[in-house]
């Protein structure tokens, strides 16, 4: 059949491609440009979809003998993911970027491109599994722990998961790897993406910034402020509550007898608030547009593990979907460190239901 490849660069798309043409496929790769890096130091090499690894691409499909393209999604990209993490970030919420990135670029557009082009699916480096079941294709972690991306693909939407595949799902990193020094590949040894491709050197903050006076957003927000206990005792300054987040404990220059963390930030009062660690606890949360990738029921609680950052494990938890977009997630046993605005996904309750996931949403509150 026709595929088409998102190309990104990176030694898995790249391994993802060919394993599509291995397979007798007809494949078309496509790189989307999503950042205007002219003009930065090295090319912006190391990040998702920069100038350096557009080349890359282009080498590889060069390599494997199918045409490539490159898609300018920069606008898009700029007004869906860049210009909400500004927002995110002055409302005292952590965003998540990368999530948004797929629900608003990857899956969206990508797609409908794919079908212009004639294509039966759209395939991705994904470390992740599409897996068919009686009620139709579901969304499954990746076999290699380490590498599962399952948690930033809850937002694809459960209409699309017939017309993807993650041909890497099975597949371990340092299978990849060897599979391109087999095949010549140029980023056989590249390392993997360490930093947001928007965000040059890092400084998350300096992005914030930029793009809230363009936008004209509330820019007193960016500017310091105190730092104060649980008593409301002021311990020191902040440099912009969009450089702090909930769980932070080291960069908040606070002399202290004993570690504080982030427990609260409070974007009307330009606030931060730190605690003990104990202050991190919290049993419940309110999960706003939530996405369903499973047959769930409304308003009839049930058992599933529930995930709120992409390093940590799922936890043990009680979901009831009330309707609306709206999720109310009870833990088990407490957790720590939830920031709003990060992504909340749900998997199957039980291990041995292959780590399925039923759905995710953004974190509204959590107490």
């Amino acid at each position: 059949m026709r595929v088409v490849c998102a190309m990104s660069g990176g030694v898995d798309s790249s391994v993802a491609a060919a394993l599509m043409v291995e397979a007798g496929h007809e494949v078309i790769g496509l790189t989307m440009a999503l950042y205007d890096a002219k003009g930065e130091r090295k090319g912006r090499g190391g990040t998702c979809c920069s100038p350096a690894e557009i080349d890359l691409a282009r080498r590889a499909c060069d390599l494997l003998g199918v045409p490539h393209y490159t898609v300018d999604e920069r606008e898009r990209f700029q007004a869906a993911v860049i210009d909400d993490f500004a927002r995110e970030y002055l409302a005292g919420r952590t965003p998540n970027p990368c999530a948004r990135c797929n629900e608003h670029v990857k899956f969206g557009p990508l797609l409908a491109r794919a079908r212009a082009l004639g294509a039966e699916l759209l395939v991705t480096g994904h470390y992740a599994q599409i897996v068919d079941g009686e009620a139709g294709p579901a969304l499954h972690r990746g076999v290699d722990a380490s590498k599962d991306q399952s948690y930033f693909l809850f937002a694809m939407g459960r209409e699309t998961l017939a017309e993807v595949a993650f041909p890497l799902g099975a597949w371990s990193k340092a299978q990849v790897r060897e599979k391109a020094r087999e095949l010549g590949m140029p980023n056989a040894d590249a390392p993997d993406s360490q930093e947001l491709c928007f965000v040059p050197g890092g400084d998350h903050g300096e992005v914030v910034e930029a793009r809230a006076k363009a936008l004209g957003l509330d820019t007193a927000r960016l500017e310091p402020g105190p730092i104060r206990d649980e008593s409301g005792a002021v311990l020191g300054e902040h440099r912009g509550i969009h450089r702090v987040t909930v769980g932070q404990r080291r960069g908040l220059g606070v002399s202290a007898d004993r570690p504080r963390y982030v427990l609260r930030v409070l974007p009307s009062e330009r606030a931060v608030v730190v605690g003990d660690p104990e202050g991190l606890e919290v049993r419940e949360l309110m999960v706003g547009d939530f996405r369903a990738l499973a047959d769930l029921p409304v308003g009839e609680p049930i058992a599933a593990r529930v995930q709120v950052r992409h390093r940590s494990a799922a936890s043990p938890a009680t979901v009831e979907i009330l309707g609306e977009g709206a999720l109310k997630v009870r833990f088990d046993q407490p957790i720590r460190a939830v920031a709003p605005g990060q992504a909340a996904v749900v998997y199957a309750g039980e291990r041995d239901a292959g780590d399925r996931v039923l759905g995710g949403g953004w974190i509204r509150s959590a107490s």
